[in-house]
This record gives structure tokens, sequence and C-alpha cells, in this order.
């Protein structure tokens, strides 16, 4: 009978591997077409990954929490030749069969989250105050600027069998020639910390990590002004739908920004490309991270119109579960930081971005009024754009800001 591969699909534009959650067959089950047979984690969300023709499952090649590249065969199915031809599926040889089932052969050291660091379980077996011992130089303590910048071939080499960054080596004394850090320098980090309680990092988390790392080489640049919440409060309490404070604020940068787009605008060589759509991110918290579902065209709709998308958007973003269409090309994001009761922040825009608006909580404020002539309280809320300093300059971002603060004054625009 014909074999027919189960493949990792590309899920995602920038998506090159996913990590599976949960194995859904086994061997011996039957499917059919379209079927779903796994459920794999992306740095995105998580995805469902079906098969393309029915049949009986052969074999699994790959386990709950193995990260697989895509393209990789994960499973065969055996079909019979009426249902390859009816779903056009891609068959495999039996050289090519062979070579899928075969058992892995280890090739090396294994990653961070393996021989060197210790794992998950081990973690809560030990003892978290267990003594610490040190492997001689090379001690986590700052290293200096000049050793920090440069790095051997086989530096380099050892850093990529374990996974590890420059930024990883930020602590480590360079004890070679002109402060470099030697192979010694580094094997001695790696036994240091060694014994240190750990866990593996989740796909979410190291694609936080990777993209706050690509932010950090741009001169990113934060200003912050208050902003009257009453009219929202206001509003948003007279509304039959109730719409989530975070969309008043996407409202108002998308309408700001339909008039100075030059804002959101992102530098490539000598050009500041501007954008095309006023396509805007929601920044979600969601388990050891955050995913940033994208709105499109948010100045062409009005607060009403888009109620109900954001709703749907927000809650397929914390159920990790997020459709394609809200992924990425965004210009710019909002972030309420102010949900977890922080006044002020300086958030970081992502890589492929040049703004990010976060909003911070709202406190009563004593504000002098000339009227009555003394303090009254009034509701206010900090609002901080981080924006990349080569694109826009600060009066640039401040009159955004006015612009932004003007429409939150006056939300029945909206």
């Amino acid at each position: 009978m014909p074999s027919v591969p189960i493949l990792m699909p590309q899920l995602g534009e920038s998506i090159a591997e996913a990590s599976i959650m949960l194995l859904l067959v086994k061997p011996g089950d039957t499917v059919q077409e379209d079927q779903e047979v796994f459920e794999v984690e992306t740095n995105k969300a998580v995805m469902a990954v079906t098969v393309s023709c029915g049949g009986v499952v052969k074999s699994i090649s790959v386990c709950e929490g193995e990260t697989v590249p895509v393209g990789a065969v994960m499973g065969i199915i055996e079909a019979t030749q009426e249902e390859v031809e009816r779903t056009g599926a891609t068959t495999m040889d039996a050289a090519a069969v062979a070579a899928a089932t075969a058992p892995a052969v280890p090739t090396g050291p294994v990653a961070m989250d393996g021989a060197h660091f210790r794992t998950e379980g081990e973690y809560r077996e030990g003892s978290a105050t267990a003594p610490m011992e040190t492997g001689g130089r090379g001690l986590p303590v700052p290293a200096r600027i000049r050793g920090a910048h440069y790095l051997s071939p086989r530096v380099k080499a050892r850093m990529d069998e374990l996974s590890i960054t420059e930024a990883d080596l930020a602590y480590v004394i360079g004890t070679g020639a002109n402060g470099r850090i030697t192979i010694e320098d580094f094997e001695n980090f790696i036994s240091y910390v060694d014994g240190w309680p750990s866990r593996p990092a989740s796909p979410m988390r190291r694609s936080v990590a990777g993209s706050m790392q690509r932010t950090w080489r741009r001169p990113i640049a934060s200003a912050g002004r208050p902003i009257y919440m009453a009219p929202i409060i206001l509003h948003r309490r007279n509304h039959p739908r109730k719409p989530g404070v975070t969309l008043y604020f996407l409202r108002a940068l998308a309408l700001a920004l339909a008039e100075a787009p030059e804002c959101a605008g992102y530098m490539v060589g000598g050009r500041i490309l501007t954008p095309r759509n006023i396509d805007l991110g929601v920044a979600v918290q969601v388990a050891d991270g955050v995913m940033v579902p994208v709105m499109r065209r948010v100045n062409e709709y009005t607060l009403d119109e888009l109620v109900d998308e954001y709703n749907k958007v927000v809650k397929q973003a914390r159920d990790r579960k997020l459709d394609p269409a809200y992924v990425g090309g965004g210009i710019a994001t909002v972030s309420n930081f102010g949900g977890f009761g922080l006044t002020f922040a300086s958030p970081m825009p992502l890589p492929s971005e040049s703004l990010i608006l976060g909003v911070g909580a709202v406190r009563k404020t004593p504000v002098w009024s000339d009227e009555v002539e003394c303090f009254i309280p009034v509701e206010q809320a900090e609002i901080v754009a981080s924006f990349d300093h080569r694109v826009v300059d600060g009066g640039d971002i401040g009159r955004l800001m006015q612009r932004v603060a003007w429409f939150l004054e006056h939300p029945e625009l909206l």
C-alpha cells in the first residue's frame, strides 16, 4: 500500500519550527482526510496538524515536547491507491520510509535544557539551596567591554551546540588577550551554572527573548504624558456593548496615525518606509509570554464596529489559538500594562515595528482648578510611547500623543 508522510506544515510566514504539544493518534489508528493528528505550539499560537488523506497510521516519529522543523516527517500513513488518487496526496518510496522510521543516533552534546542544565524534573527533586561550586576562572561577574565584542570560532561553535547567544555571556569575564572570552572561560561558566535550578524555556519565552534582543539593536526612546480618563469611563459606562478600555486607545492611535503615518515609519538603509495600512497589534498576556494579534485597517472602522472583532482576537490570543489572519504585519502596538497595576513602564516595540503605545493604570490625581481655585481629584492615566529614534524625534511623538489624547477626550468620535 502507498505510504503518505505526515509533514510539519508551514504554519506562518516567519515560522521555521514548532514544538509537539499533544499526539492525537497512535500507530494502528484509522484516520480520515483533514483529521487533526497533532497539536503543535509555535512562537505565536497553538495550532493543529492534519493529514492529507485517509488511511491507517503506520508510525509516529515524534514525541511530545520535541521541536520539529517545517517540512520534517512526523509520521506515516498507509493509504489505498484509490485514496491517494482521490486526494492527490504525496507518497514516499521505500527508501524514504526506511529513513523516516530509522532510530535517531545521538550526534553530540545536548542543548541547554539537556546535559548541561538540570531538567525541570531534576529541579523538583533537587534542592534549590544546594551549594554551588565555581569552575575557577570565568565567574559570572560583568565582562569587560572589549572582550565581550570578540568571540573565537571555537567559542562560537560551542555556543551553537548549546543554543547560547552572546547576550547570555554578559556576565563572563574574559581572561584572554585584551579581555577576550576564551574557550576555558566559556567552559568554566557552563560548569558554574550547571548546578543552578533551571527549567527549559518554552517556545513562547524563546520567541520573546529573541524579539527583544533584535529590538534592542535600535536606538529606542520613550516619552510619556498623562491623559484624562473620565470621558472614556463615562462613555463606556453608557455604552450598551461595553468596549474594552484598550480598544479606545487602539482606535485613537489608529486615527492619529492615519493623520501622521510617518510616526510609524520603518527605516531600511537610507529610506524610511511609510505604512500602507493602519494595521495595529494589541499585546495580550498569555502563559510565559505575550501574544500580539493584529487588527487590520483599524482607522476605517468605528469603535462599535470593532468591538466583536476585538473581543474575538483577544480570546483567541489568550487561548493560544490565533487565526493566521491576525498574525503579523502590524505597524504599531498598544500595550495596556495598567491592568497589572503599573502606572508607568517603557514598553518595547516589536522588531518589525517602530512604535508601541503603553497605557498605565488609572489613578486619582490632585489637579489645580482655576475655576474653584483649589486642587480637585482627577482620574488620570499615563500613556507612554516607545519609538525608534532614527525614524522620528520627540516633537513628532509629542504631537502624535497630543492627537491621541484629544481623541480619547472625545470618545464619541471614535
